[in-house]
């Protein structure tokens, strides 16, 4: 079996970097300078306990990879690229490749489904980083990060225990779960503050507005009759497990949508973020007038080339109305 991970970055870079140095047989689908550096250079993983420079294979497209029914493609990429990522790779691989979202948010998985028979959820817990074209940063140590992972849109079989055995093997955490959207859930409801830390700020102090988009979510998965894993369980899963330290002289990067405007990319995932909570909430008639918010200023500040953290909690409340 050969892991394809498509969309190369902070998570699936370090995926791929752990998979391939555990010794199993990995691909890499990257794209622009990243794709040239790698190909060139190899990927240098660095990491709390060393850097490595890895030959990982490269290609620039699912195409180029030349996937076959044998492979595991592993989906990493953000969530507003996974419709391109999907139209690319059915175009050239057979309908009953297995599809691994390893990815935030609760879009992807359904969208794979359309395209593919056989959709797996992951519920990714991992701090990474990518900055610059060729490199990516694993901060956990021993454990490199949480991936737990399950069919989608339930249950388990024979490919699902074998994935998560393979990432048990490569230092990741992983338990293999019929219920795994019960805790993409969950993830979905902590990564609404990615987009108030991409818009005020890694260190700055926003506690009210956490809560604020936190509370709009809790209510949008009552009214829609979802279920989430409650957050006593999902902290008890997490324990101690990850342990971020410093990689290097430099300081950890923010979250995933922080670390898109400081790449200034143009785009930002708070679409499928806060962009879900707001769905849900016009579907089922609940206010979320924070996590819209958020969603209109995180991708104003993508388009626009604004660098994280240009806006300050006060700054954000005072748009709110009846704040």
């Amino acid at each position: 079996m050969r892991f394809v991970i498509y969309g190369a970055g902070a998570i699936g870079g370090v995926l791929g970097a752990r998979l391939y140095q555990h010794g199993h047989d990995v691909a890499l689908i990257a794209r622009g300078q990243h794709f040239e550096a790698v190909r060139e250079h190899g990927l240098r993983f660095d990491t709390p306990d060393g850097s490595w420079i890895l030959p990982v294979p490269v290609a620039d497209g699912p195409r180029d990879a030349g996937i076959t029914p044998e492979d595991v493609v592993i989906l990493a990429m953000k969530s507003q690229h996974t419709l391109a990522a999907l139209e690319a790779l059915s175009a050239c691989a057979d309908s009953s490749v297995p599809v691994v979202c390893a990815q935030n948010g609760v879009h992807n998985e359904r969208a794979a489904l359309r395209r593919f028979r056989n959709v797996y959820g992951v519920n990714v817990m991992c701090p990474a980083g990518h900055l610059e074209p060729g490199i990516v940063q694993g901060y956990s140590s021993p454990t490199t990060g949480i991936m737990d992972l399950g069919r989608y849109p339930r249950g388990l079989d024979a490919t699902a225990e074998h994935v998560a055995a393979a990432f048990r093997s490569a230092t990741f955490a992983c338990e293999a779960r019929p219920d795994i959207m019960r805790w993409k859930y969950r993830k979905l409801l902590m990564n609404l503050g990615n987009a108030v830390q991409a818009v005020c700020g890694s260190g700055a102090s926003t506690k009210r507005i956490r809560q604020l988009v936190a509370e709009e979510g809790e209510r949008c998965l009552r009214a829609a009759g979802i279920d989430v894993v409650p957050a006593a369980e999902e902290r008890a899963r997490r324990g101690d497990l990850i342990q971020a330290q410093p990689v290097g002289d430099g300081p950890r990067p923010g979250s995933s949508s922080w670390q898109s405007l400081r790449r200034g990319q143009g785009t930002i995932e708070s679409e499928y973020l806060n962009g879900e909570i707001v769905l849900l909430g016009r579907m089922h008639d609940v206010l979320t007038p924070c996590n819209e918010l958020l969603q209109s200023l995180a991708g104003e500040m993508a388009r626009n080339g604004t660098p994280p953290g240009s806006m300050t909690e006060e700054e954000v409340l005072a748009k709110l109305p009846g704040l």
